[in-house]
């Protein structure tokens, strides 16, 4: 007996190479670090269907995840420039790297997010969390973060919406096949917080060949956040099908 259609989610059709949301996260770490970049590198980065704010904020983003149902243990580095679309303020993800082989596909497939495998290395050194992202033998992007004040998760900026672009190629070479905004608000349920604290970061971005964020050297920092908790990734909602819409 053959395999419906309809019961496919993802490939090879017999044994699916990820499992489909929900996924269940455990004692996942986070660092954010807060800083303004030249405007000039975030449009450099940005599809055209979004504009970069004014004020050049930027959100480098460490993380450690100790336990996911669905991806098992992996690393993470994230870069988010706010931006706007069609005039509602928000934020974009114009690379992701981690070092995880099942989450990879899954985040591109499902979300759009352009994520990219490297050598992700998340340690406690003393009171510093820091994030080293690797390619090539070479760190293209480090993070490092304080955590000496107490904070609330209400303290967070909301880096809400969050907005992915999916784009799949044609397997004939003509363009597109898929291209959606896709946004990321209600992916995240379930959340409970163990501990949140606040202190100092910095950002370093070396050049690269390839994923070249040198230019995004930070102009001033707005500080850091250090979250540590429990949450469920569902499904995302998609904006617009800039292939299929008006």
């Amino acid at each position: 007996m053959t395999i419906p259609l309809d019961k496919i989610a993802n490939m090879p059709a017999y044994s699916p190479y990820y499992p489909m949301p929900p996924a269940a996260y455990r004692n996942t770490r986070f660092q954010f670090v807060y800083f303004r970049a030249d405007v000039a590198a975030i449009d450099r980065v940005l599809p055209e269907c979004f504009e970069a704010s004014e004020d050049g904020y930027c959100v480098a983003i460490g993380l450690t995840v100790p336990w996911s149902a669905n991806y098992g243990k992996f690393e993470e580095s994230i870069l988010m420039v706010k931006c706007t679309y069609k005039g509602q303020v928000g934020y974009f993800a114009p690379v992701v790297f981690l070092n995880s082989r099942g989450s990879i596909p899954a985040g591109r497939e499902i979300y759009g997010t352009p994520k990219v495998f490297a050598d992700i290395k998340v340690e406690m050194d003393e009171r510093v969390m820091h994030t080293d992202t690797i390619l090539a033998g070479a760190s293209i992007m480090s993070v490092r973060s304080t955590m000496e004040r107490q904070a609330a998760p209400e303290d967070l900026p909301i880096l809400l919406p969050s907005w992915r672009l999916k784009v799949i190629p044609r397997a004939d070479g003509k363009g597109a096949e898929v291209m959606q905004l896709v946004e990321l608000s209600k992916t995240t349920t379930d959340v409970t917080v163990h501990m949140c604290r606040a202190g100092e970061g910095v950002v370093q971005f070396n050049p690269m060949p390839t994923y070249d964020l040198s230019d995004f050297t930070p102009l001033e920092y707005y500080g850091a956040h250090y979250l540590e908790m429990d949450y469920t990734e569902g499904y995302a909602e998609i904006v617009h099908d800039f292939l299929r819409q008006d």
